[in-house]
């Protein structure tokens, strides 16, 4: 038995070993590729000053001649994520509350809720050019206002989704006592249901950020140079040459730098919460 357990536990170790490096693989590929110099980007080489010597043009290069350009790009996509982030948030929050605590009977829940998240796996390319449509009309192309109007138009169905779960979860006797002692509705939800449901809130507001950080199709049609965030940026690093994988190693370590600060920071909120719980609440 405990020989059994033994090499449970190897082979666990093992996959977690796999897992992490499956992981972490893509990051050092970019750190590695960002310190190369281009002849060497084509050569099959992993460990510095053994197979290339390291060098720091790439990031001179691109911090000198397009510093401002990327400063731009990440603060339109930071923008973009925070502000769409919170739209969706805010409207998914209310639509959820009211699945969780209302019955509607000529529309049932269950149809209303499969009809929004109907909306999220609705393809991007099929309402883009609709949406270049309306932009161009209320005169919003290359603004990040339209960018932050189309991510949170597709990050409410998920935080509809969750924040609806997260209310249901919680117990109705509370609201059911803050109501009792005169306290209005939108009181219950607002100073109540909000608090305890905050784990969930963070969860679906980073989930949010991220898909609006990494959305691509929307940004390359709608925006060409004031609202041009860092997934277009990494794009366009192909010339007539071809790409440019160096330039394209050193942004996407700068894109990555912002929402991996944000998720190391607002983890230990995540936890607080959940160790709480509704009751400590």
């Amino acid at each position: 038995m405990r020989k059994k357990r033994r090499w449970t536990n190897i082979i666990l170790w093992i996959a977690v070993i796999v897992a992490v490096v499956w992981m972490l693989f893509p990051f050092y590929w970019a750190v590695i590729t960002s310190i190369k110099k281009p002849a060497d980007v084509f050569r099959l080489s992993f460990i510095p000053f053994v197979q290339f010597e390291p060098t720091s043009e790439n990031w001179r290069s691109e911090l000198q001649m397009r510093g401002q350009e990327i400063k731009r790009g990440l603060k339109n996509s930071l923008i973009i994520g925070v502000c769409s982030a919170l739209v969706a948030l805010f409207i998914g929050a209310l639509a959820g509350y009211g699945l969780a605590r209302y019955k509607y009977h000529r529309v049932k829940n269950r149809d209303i809720t499969m009809w929004i998240l109907s909306q999220r796996f609705l393809p991007p390319a099929a309402v883009v050019i609709p949406f270049f449509l309306i932009f161009k009309t209320l005169g919003l192309i290359d603004s990040v206002v339209g960018l932050v109007l189309i991510n949170a138009t597709f990050g409410i169905p998920f935080a509809v989704l969750v924040t609806r779960d997260a209310f249901r979860d919680l117990p109705e006797e509370i609201e059911e006592s803050a109501l009792v002692d005169g306290c209005s509705r939108f009181q219950v939800f607002s100073r109540i249901a909000l608090p305890l449901a905050a784990p969930a809130l963070v969860a679906a507001g980073i989930i949010c950020f991220a898909f609006a950080w990494n959305e691509f199709l929307f940004a390359f049609i709608m925006s060409y140079s004031k609202a041009v965030p860092m997934t277009v940026l990494i794009a366009g690093t192909q010339d007539t040459q071809g790409i440019q994988f160096w330039y394209v190693a050193t942004r996407m370590l700068m894109a990555v730098v912002p929402p991996t600060i944000l998720a190391l920071t607002v983890q230990r909120y995540i936890v607080q919460g959940l160790t709480f719980g509704a009751v400590k609440g």
